[in-house]
């Protein structure tokens, strides 16, 4: 919750009288409208039952209990399976280029007081509704800013947005990645990122984290080429690696594997389906003072890789996976993945190339698989693979990814330690 939410008024309706709904008003089940009050910041179009709004994207929506009664004020998203977003809870508070300075300027403020802005430079500076601003993602590489917007409904603050971020932090550049989504669930083509303030980055730019150094592209359309969500995972990761012939699966750019060198692992093997992950990788290697070449990169399906060693008898004393949601088939070279489905068979087969005693790490970061399901995943992997794990670790969300206790979704990370006995 923001600190320019009041709670007054919450039990207070819009207008003195009797309880009226009228146009861009809708009125909620007593449920729905309970879990927003608690902080949930979606309204489901499922909620809305039989009534079809006809807004622009982005028109301000009133919502009101059965009674009548005042319970946020929100934004119309026209093509997706959220109707709503709820902007904020305080009956006297517009939607406005006022409220979105405040939000950004607070979020701001925050990881200032948590982060030496010198020493980490990949960080979230903005996470959606967790700060007021829903469908709005702002991350920092060192002088850049990119903001992701996951929703047309919130394109009229963005200029609010932009303006507050140079005015609290006057980056060098500010880019805009676009990732509205159907009804259907369907992500656009992607396009490059679109400059939006200041001016243009190199493709390539380093960015500091714990002492390491990785290259990051801003203009990318999609990932910059360093989560920061995974951060403390990867400090997890140099963690357990000291002294361990470790296996990276889906390594990307090699992030993960950089750190699991620098915590001291004895040999490195990185597996991703795409030759140019490698080849940042190799970058990011050499941009942290270490031999890019040491590191054995494999391109192949992670699926046909580990099948290969396990036919070869090659093993390992720590394996990380962290797979993507989804996969086309055409991305993986075979056939199509998908983590609610295909995340057990995958936990298997990383089992059986894993030497007795050996650490698996394993993290997903999506909210469609909630942290039971997750789990019973990790266990009939290990059932499958004809062993036990044993979890010795749990790592979440560094504190630049703040959630609210009403809004599970948010907390979207699993990352589990276990140990193959």
């Amino acid at each position: 919750m923001t600190t320019d939410d009041s709670t007054r008024g919450r039990r207070r309706r819009p207008d003195a009288g009797a309880p009226i709904v009228r146009r861009n008003t809708v009125r909620l089940p007593h449920d729905v409208a309970r879990r927003v009050r608690l902080g949930h910041p979606w309204v489901y179009r499922e909620a809305l039952g039989t009534r079809a709004l006809r807004d622009e994207a982005g028109a301000v929506i009133e919502l009101v209990d059965p009674d009548g009664e005042f319970v946020g004020r929100g934004l119309y998203e026209s093509d997706g399976a959220i109707a709503v977003r709820v902007v904020t809870r305080d009956p006297d508070r517009a939607i406005d280029a006022a409220l979105v300075a405040a939000r950004v300027q607070h979020a701001i403020a925050l990881r200032k007081r948590l982060f030496d802005f010198d020493a980490v430079q990949s960080l979230r500076l903005i996470n959606g509704e967790a700060d007021g601003l829903p469908a709005i993602v702002v991350e920092r590489y060192a002088d850049y800013l990119v903001c992701q917007v996951f929703s047309s409904a919130v394109t009229a603050l963005l200029p609010a947005v932009y303006d507050a971020l140079v005015v609290a932090l006057a980056p060098k550049a500010i880019y805009e990645q676009r990732r509205h989504r159907s009804l259907a669930g369907d992500a656009p083509r992607q396009a490059a990122a679109e400059l939006v303030r200041g001016h243009a980055a190199p493709v390539e730019l380093e960015v500091k984290e714990n002492g390491l150094t990785f290259w990051c592209d801003v203009t990318a359309p999609l990932s910059t080429g360093l989560f920061a969500d995974l951060r403390l995972g990867r400090e997890s990761v140099a963690k357990w690696a000291k002294g361990r012939r470790v296996l990276n699966l889906f390594s990307y750019t090699g992030a993960i594997s950089v750190y699991a060198q620098h915590g001291g692992a004895t040999a490195v093997t990185a597996v991703d389906v795409a030759a140019k992950a490698h080849a940042r990788a190799r970058k990011n290697f050499a941009a942290s003072g270490m031999d890019p070449e040491k590191p054995e990169h494999i391109v192949g399906d992670a699926f046909k890789v580990l099948a290969k060693f396990e036919e070869r008898k090659r093993d390992f004393d720590l394996v990380v996976i962290d797979p993507p949601a989804f996969a086309s088939a055409a991305a993986r070279g075979g056939k199509p993945w998908s983590a609610i489905k295909d995340y057990a068979e995958l936990v298997a087969a990383c089992l059986r190339v894993l030497a007795p005693g050996g650490i698996f790490i394993a993290a997903s970061s999506t909210h469609k698989i909630s942290a039971a399901d997750y789990d019973m995943a990790l266990a009939e992997g290990a059932y499958d693979a004809n062993c036990e794990l044993q979890v010795i670790d749990r790592v979440g969300l560094p504190a630049d990814f703040p959630t609210q206790p009403g809004f599970p979704e948010g907390s979207y990370l699993k990352f589990v330690v276990a140990v193959k006995s």
